[in-house]
Parts: structure tokens; C-alpha cells; sequence
């Protein structure tokens, strides 16, 4: 049994798991520890990098622990460890690459940098035992994005935001109409019982051959459409968040049904191709719905990781680590590898201008 040690610190996540692969090929998640740190951010409305660099200073080591506790294991137990080396904020990303090393440096077990992104990529893998080649669509706070994931290490990034990432719109739209923070869950509880036919909000991009996203301007559309019927009340609240939504669904469907004919023509004989989606806003009911419906019709599988590996956690680190390590890819010089706040997956692609803050070189 191949056994890796995941460590995840690239927000406000701290993070560890151990993932293993059995000697007859199935793999399993023996611990996954996520410590969030929602309280900490709250009070500002989004996360501070300075806070969240000193939450998992101050907890990475008893998440460590515990995840090896759950796991039934000791440090000497595991094959290597693995930990994300970007993107992300760069406090958080120093933090836990150097609890990395360290561990590693001890216990001379293997170090694998990994790229956030690509543990989102090969989470199906680790759930569901996709087979290569797949599109992945990743939609996060940080990242808005289509890829085609032709094999480990091998990625291409057919189409990106050009403006906001879908979970920073969802972010920015419930600071708007001041719903707690985290921002994306309280839009989507509030559209539960919202009127999604009040507000005709635009649907950016939408019938153009380009392949890409835009949500900056359904973000000003939200703004506008708040601020003229300021003081709002809580039907007003729940109408503009189910608008939004319905406008988010039905733009996500619309532009990724272009990568997915695409897919096709790339990839003609898999009878049911699978369209992967992962990052947080994954979690969202109604995009799952959207997508699943999409898929229906082209002749699609989606696959959706489980809930508590759509977010930032450990597990999907781990088993990037472990997919890497079995690969014989272990990073040359890791001990030396420095975190990256930008890291695109796709290297060869030239970035999108605009596309968001974190993901605009991704």
C-alpha cells in the first residue's frame, strides 16, 4: 500500500489528509482533517491573508496530528508527502510547503510540490476512477476556467474568465446585499426562496463563438439593480439572488456546451465522454442541476466530486501527490522549490487579459 501525506494551506483552509492506494489499485482516503477558519474572516467580509497566514501557523501542526491519528499512522508510516506549492496566498502557501519540507527532510520520505489547480483536476480520478481524457470545468473563488485534461501533467486550457472568477461574483454579490460571509452559500440559500423571473439579468457572452467567461458585468447589473431599489427588503434580497443565479446557470451552460462539442470532435469514440466540475462553487445545487442537464443532452456523463471535496482540502493534495509519485514524477530539487501565488496549470497558454485577480495567469 502506497501511503502520501497531504498538507493544504493555499487560503483560509488548513488542511491535512493521508490518501493510499492498496496493492490491487483502489485507492481510499484514510484522513481528511479541514480546519476552517471562517470565523477568523468574517467580521471583514472575506479573507485577510495576513489573518489567515497566522491561523494555520498557529493550528497546521495539530491538523498534522490529527490526520495521522484518524489515519492510524505515525510519520515514518507514509511514502512521502505532498503539499500545495501554489497558487494561492503566498503567507499560506509558505506556511505549509515549509511544514513540508521539514517532515520531509526528517523523515526522508519524498517531497511533491503540488499545484492546487491540479488537485482539483484529479479528484475524479481519486472518487470515481475516471480514465483520461476528460474536461474539467473549475470554478472557484480564484479560477474560472475549462481545461482539457489529456493525462497527468497534461493540461490545455481551452477557455477562462476574462473579467471576475464565478465564485468572486458570487462573493461580491452577497457583500452587496450584505449576506454573511462565506458569500457564495448565502447567495444560494437566499435563492432558495426568491422569485428567479423578477430581474432580467444579462447573460455575459452568451451565443458568441468564443468559448470564454465574463461575470463583471452581471455583477454591475446586481449592483444596479440594488442600489435602485435601496433600502431592500427581504423579498427584494431573495429575488436578486435567484436572478442572479438563474443568470450564472444559464451562462455556464451556454458557454461550456461549446468545449464540450469541442471535446467531442477531439475525442470521438468514448460513447459518454465525462465532464468533471470541481472548485467550491461546485457545491452549488442549481449549477449541478444546470450542468447535469447540459450533459444529458450532449451526450455527457458529469462527474461531481462529493461535497467536502469540492472545497479546498488535503485529500485531492494527497492523491495528486500519490498519482505523481507512483508516475515517477516527483519534483528534481524540491527541498529548494519556491511557493508560487501564480501558477497556471496550462503553461503553454498565454493568460487572458482581466481574468481575475488570482486567475488572471491561469
Amino acid at each position: 500500500m502506497t501511503r502520501v501525506l497531504g498538507i493544504e494551506t493555499s487560503c483560509d483552509e488548513t488542511a491535512a489528509a493521508v490518501v493510499a492506494r492498496s496493492d490491487d489499485g483502489r485507492p481510499s482516503i484514510l484522513s481528511n482533517i479541514v480546519l476552517s477558519q471562517i470565523e477568523a474572516h468574517a467580521a471583514f467580509g472575506g479573507v485577510v491573508p495576513e489573518i489567515a497566514a497566522r491561523a494555520h501557523v498557529e493550528a497546521l501542526d495539530g491538523v498534522i496530528d490529527a490526520a495521522l491519528a484518524e489515519a492510524g499512522l505515525a510519520l515514518d508510516d507514509i511514502d512521502a508527502v505532498a503539499a500545495t506549492a501554489g497558487p494561492g496566498l503566498i503567507g499560506g502557501l509558505i506556511v505549509g510547503l515549509t511544514t513540508a519540507k521539514a517532515i520531509a527532510a526528517a523523515t526522508g520520505k519524498p517531497l511533491l510540490p503540488i499545484n492546487h489547480l491540479e488537485g482539483h483536476a484529479l479528484t475524479a480520478r481519486l472518487t470515481d476512477g475516471l480514465d483520461f481524457p476528460y474536461l474539467l470545468l473549475l470554478v472557484s473563488g480564484g479560477h474560472t476556467q475549462i481545461v482539457h485534461v489529456a493525462g497527468l501533467g497534461r493540461y490545455e486550457r481551452w477557455a477562462s474568465t476574462i473579467d471576475d472568477a464565478l465564485g468572486e461574483a458570487f462573493d461580491k454579490t452577497a457583500k452587496l446585499l450584505s449576506l454573511p460571509y462565506p458569500g457564495g452559500p448565502n447567495v444560494e440559500k437566499a435563492a432558495l426562496g426568491g422569485n428567479p423571473k423578477r430581474f432580467a439579468f444579462p447573460r455575459p457572452l452568451k451565443g458568441e463563438a468564443r468559448p470564454d467567461f465574463s461575470f463583471s458585468g452581471l455583477k454591475t447589473a446586481v449592483r444596479r439593480a440594488a442600489t435602485e431599489r435601496a433600502p431592500l427588503s427581504e423579498a427584494d434580497i431573495a429575488d436578486i439572488c435567484a436572478s442572479f443565479q438563474l443568470a450564472v446557470t444559464e451562462t455556464l451552460a451556454d458557454r461550456v456546451a461549446l468545449s464540450l462539442k469541442r471535446f467531442r470532435k477531439a475525442h470521438p469514440k468514448p460513447q459518454r465522454p465525462a465532464l468533471v466540475v470541481a472548485g467550491g462553487v461546485a457545491a452549488n445545487a442549481a449549477i449541478r442541476k444546470a450542468l447535469e442537464t447540459l450533459c444529458e443532452r450532449e451526450g455527457f456523463r458529469l462527474v461531481a466530486p462529493p461535497l467536502n471535496l469540492c472545497g479546498d482540502n488535503a485529500a485531492m493534495i494527497a492523491w495528486a501527490g500519490l498519482e505523481r509519485l507512483e508516475a515517477g514524477l516527483p519534483e528534481e530539487g524540491a527541498l529548494a522549490f519556491a511557493p508560487r501565488p501564480r501558477w497556471p496549470l496550462d503553461t503553454a497558454s498565454q493568460p487572458l487579459f482581466g481574468a481575475g485577480k488570482r486567475g488572471a495567469k491561469a
